[in-house]
């Protein structure tokens, strides 16, 4: 008799804590997406909500997408670790953008050979044939001349020293392009590099005077270089855009502009690697949390049960 008052006893001190632990979250406010549960100590605690209630009203966040409804939103920044916020009531609308990717400035082939052509122009003045009691100076002697003026003393040209032996005639640099001046001067630099890249054979961005003279033999036929884009290859003065940039094929050369492109509220998004990672690691403690609901419940019934099968005994045990 004694064990039997003490189970029943212990029976009903357990329905007791049962009873108030339900009652530890009725003062709780845990905040939007979150819940709060009973830690197997009887404690409090916020976890982000399991399920939303089945409600339309779909809203836009502030990270760019669309929610069935609020809980659902608030829940998504719960489990994501993300500050979300409603920016507005409906479908998210595309976003537009005020940045409109220009062109970069390039030296495209026909600035190149334009350039080229005037600066031959320019040497062949200079030629002077031989008369009948003095020697005159041929094409290569007038190359050797501006070599070994612009020259530092390291037998090559680079662009710099290119780029000042092509302005002692102002004429050859006529190039206007561009309504602006400092456009124009880009140009000029990068149709010098151009012309390096034309006869450079051991691709060092310096011209020896051989590579100096072919660069400018009226004979020579510059080869035509086409850009190169997963294996497909374009034509000079192709376009492409990578995000908000404007890229263009110059000289055989992808050019883009260096523009930083506005994301805007996509800016919070996360990877769908990361976000699986994140929401598989707080749901851990949702699944423990649930798995001690369950096991309560069954407890419960469990005791229950005995104690209405144990009178049940005992009342036909009397009988």
């Amino acid at each position: 008799l004694q064990f039997r008052v003490g189970f029943l006893t212990n029976v009903y001190v357990y329905l007791q804590e049962i009873q108030s632990k339900s009652k530890v979250c009725a003062n709780v406010f845990c905040g939007a997406g979150r819940e709060c549960t009973v830690t197997e100590k009887g404690e409090p605690r916020c976890l982000c909500i399991e399920k939303c209630k089945v409600h339309k009203r779909s809203v836009c966040g502030s990270n760019g997408n669309t929610y069935r409804n609020h809980c659902e939103l608030h829940r998504d920044a719960c489990l994501t670790g993300l500050k979300i916020k409603v920016d507005h009531d409906g479908h998210c609308k595309e976003k537009k953008t005020d940045k409109t990717a220009t062109s970069p400035v390039v030296c495209y082939v026909t600035n190149r050979n334009e350039l080229r052509s005037r600066i031959i122009g320019w040497l062949q003045t200079e030629v002077v044939a031989d008369g009948w009691f003095s020697k005159g100076s041929n094409f290569s002697d007038i190359i050797l001349k501006y070599f070994k003026t612009y020259d530092n003393g390291d037998s090559q040209l680079d662009s710099a020293e290119l780029l000042k032996f092509i302005q002692h005639n102002e004429s050859a640099m006529d190039l206007h392009t561009y309504p602006d001046e400092e456009s124009n001067r880009l140009l000029w630099s990068l149709c010098v590099d151009a012309l390096i890249e034309l006869s450079d054979e051991n691709a060092d961005w310096r011209l020896s005077f051989d590579e100096f003279l072919n660069c400018l033999k009226p004979g020579f036929n510059p080869p035509e270089k086409k850009c190169a884009l997963e294996d497909e290859t374009y034509e000079d003065g192709t376009e492409t855009h990578v995000d908000c940039n404007r890229c263009v094929c110059a000289c055989g050369n992808w050019v883009c502009t260096a523009m930083t492109c506005d994301v805007g509220r996509n800016s919070q998004k996360i990877t769908q690697g990361e976000r699986t990672l994140r929401v598989v690691e707080l749901k851990k403690h949702q699944v423990c949390s649930s798995l001690l609901h369950i096991c309560t419940y069954i407890t419960s019934w469990f005791l229950i049960t005995c104690c209405a099968a144990h009178f049940v005994f005992r009342k036909r045990r009397r009988r």
